[in-house]
């Protein structure tokens, strides 16, 4: 029997459309002779949705006309339970319109890679490609990663981070922590979004000023960090678990401005051509492979393996990093835990095939399922039946009796 595999995209964030590309560029390469493919489609309302017509791209354009060819769907939160159910029950036969085996989420930015979605396939205990809740979170979220990176000696640039609340009661105090420790210029980021979504440079206080507002419509937390000028920013994807990794060839992103911008990432550049968005990142501009010498290369590429590594990460991840072309020096900049395209371009290019790689995130997927099977999540004994039961166990007993 073929095995069933549910890719889930869309959600509730300021990435939907790239999530939607991305996973239809996934869902076109997996091996439909070994498995079948269910598209479950989250809206930007959080409505969960199935049907053949979801794998379309070009169907977008009308949602209406979209979601009326599609089944309203939802998944029980309950720990077993695979099965995929009509919203609307029939009037005679199940609600079970059919059940998955493995989830494959390509759910880019915030209620999707940031541990929310995951903590939901953990809570159903199906096997999943990709990070788990904790190494999703931490990924996501710049300012907890560039502390585990720099914790574990991986070279961050310098940085200040607080959150919306403190830039309104501390302004002045936080904008002198900046000049201070950093100076100008430097980069504002919400610390959750990705795609370069809120991110903007500031060469002087009233830019800076204007920057942390616009981040601050995007996230309750800020990362304020010292900006590279003179620089070059390389790619490399990572594919594995922490124990057992591989790295992929180097990319260097092409900007079309001081930064690389949503456009350069998804359109081309400025804009691109006619349906060039639909190509994802696979449409950016880039020297591929990257113009490095080896010994770089191969040091870019180590980086790239322990960022994966300390994170935790599993499945397949594309990291970013910074050369300042002045100095040599590089810093890791972000990692992507569900990159655009899920980095297939990077993969083809490193001897893996776009169908081979869907069918290596199934076989992760299994094995992070059988490796969990062999812990321990519960004691088959029932404190409440031992000792005379909870007599007296709401309030504590002492002398190795229960406490409240």
């Amino acid at each position: 029997m073929k095995t069933n595999i549910a890719v889930f995209f869309g959600g509730r964030s300021t990435e939907h459309e790239i999530s939607v590309i991305s996973a239809n560029q996934a869902m076109a390469a997996i091996d439909r002779s070994r498995y079948e493919v269910i598209p479950v489609y989250i809206t930007k309302q959080g409505k969960w949705y199935t049907g053949d017509a979801l794998t379309d791209v070009s169907a977008y354009h009308d949602m209406k006309s979209l979601l009326d060819q599609c089944t309203e769907i939802y998944m029980n939160p309950e720990y077993g339970d695979f099965n995929i159910y009509r919203r609307k029950k029939p009037m005679f036969g199940s609600a079970v319109l059919t059940h998955a085996d493995v989830a494959i989420p390509v759910l880019h930015g915030s209620n999707g890679e940031d541990g929310t979605f995951e903590g939901l396939l953990e809570t159903i205990g199906i096997p999943y490609a990709g990070c788990n809740t904790l190494a999703s979170a931490n990924g996501m979220d710049k300012i907890t990663m560039k502390m585990i990176l720099r914790e574990c000696t991986i070279p961050v640039v310098d940085y200040v981070w607080f959150t919306d609340k403190e830039w309104f009661a501390r302004r002045d105090e936080l904008i002198g922590r900046i000049e201070d420790t950093i100076g100008y210029p430097v980069i504002v980021k919400p610390a959750n979004l990705g795609s370069s979504v809120g991110i903007g440079r500031a060469t002087d206080r009233s830019q800076l000023l204007e920057r942390v507002e616009d981040a601050s419509r995007y996230s309750t937390r800020i990362i304020v960090e010292d900006m590279v000028e003179n620089l070059k920013e390389i790619n490399c994807s990572v594919l594995g678990d922490c124990d057992e990794y591989r790295t992929s060839v180097l990319e260097e992103p092409i900007k079309s401005g001081e930064i690389l911008s949503y456009q350069d990432k998804y359109m081309g550049g400025g804009g691109g051509s006619k349906g060039s968005g639909s190509k994802g990142m696979q449409a950016s501009q880039k020297r591929f492979p990257a113009d490095l010498t080896p010994e770089m290369t191969k040091e870019i590429q180590r980086l790239a393996g322990e960022t994966f590594r300390v994170l935790s990460c599993h499945g397949v991840s594309r990291v970013d990093v910074m050369v300042n072309a002045d100095t040599d020096e590089i810093y890791v900049n972000e990692i992507n835990t569900i990159p655009g395209s899920l980095s297939f371009y990077l993969w083809e290019a490193s001897g893996i095939t776009f169908d081979k790689l869907m069918d290596e995130l199934v076989s992760l997927a299994f094995k992070r399922k059988r490796e969990q099977s062999h812990k321990t999540v519960s004691y088959d004994q029932n404190i409440f039946s031992m000792g005379g039961g909870c007599k007296g166990g709401i309030k504590g007993r002492k002398g190795g009796k229960l406490y409240s």
